[in-house]
């Protein structure tokens, strides 16, 4: 019998380098899950030409749009379940999730935050603005966190990391090139990990 692959959501707000990683690990067989749904929070994002090139379906979610913010946050969980939606991956997607899309997909939302977590996370804390605090702090090495997602912002149970040092040479561009490359290898394969159920999350958050 086949075992169906298990759908995947992955919400961007960018360029969607990290789903262009999930699209190259599915297609050189590293990630077995199948991106069935693109969601932005910017219906101007690159990372949407990206999915319509390999022909996914996108969503551009702006709660701006819909008469109130509980409509909106409805209206999104009523998106993912009606395309069955098993996994959600957050790729560079810049807003807090609707607590109720949270809750109905426990242990199953994982993020990747450009540091090693619980140093630098938080609300205001991504992109650049990470990479110029480790370095104002003088640290010795940064890293790639990968973690389940609930309410609070960077909070849920660290799943893996990897750590990148910081070279006395490193401006926040630098150390991003080389945090965002070690975050392209490991995205897809703990998200698979995730998948074949290899991460023991009975005491998880």
């Amino acid at each position: 019998m086949n075992e169906q692959p298990a759908r995947m959501a992955v919400f961007i707000s960018g360029g969607g380098t990290g789903l262009q990683a999930f699209i190259d690990a599915a297609k050189a067989g590293i990630l077995s899950g199948k991106i069935v749904l693109v969601v932005s929070s910017n219906g101007k994002a690159f990372g949407l030409q990206r999915a319509e090139k390999e022909n996914i379906e996108t969503f551009v979610f702006k709660k701006k749009k819909y008469p109130s913010p509980e409509d909106a946050d409805r209206d999104l969980l009523r998106i993912l379940q009606e395309r069955c939606v098993d996994y959600i991956a957050l790729a560079g997607y810049m807003k807090l999730l609707p607590s109720i899309v949270v809750k109905a997909y426990p242990r199953r939302i994982v993020n990747i935050h450009p540091a090693l977590l619980p140093k630098y996370g938080g609300q205001g804390m991504y992109g650049h603005f990470v990479h110029e605090a480790v370095i104002a702090a003088g640290d010795r090495e940064s890293g790639v966190t990968v973690h389940l997602v609930d309410e609070i912002y960077d909070n849920g149970l660290i799943l893996e990391q990897v750590r990148v040092p910081v070279l006395e040479s490193d401006t926040p561009e630098t150390l991003a090139a080389r945090v965002l490359e070690q975050e392209h290898k490991l995205y897809p394969r703990v998200m698979e990990k995730l998948i074949k159920g290899k991460f023991n999350l009975k005491n998880g958050k």
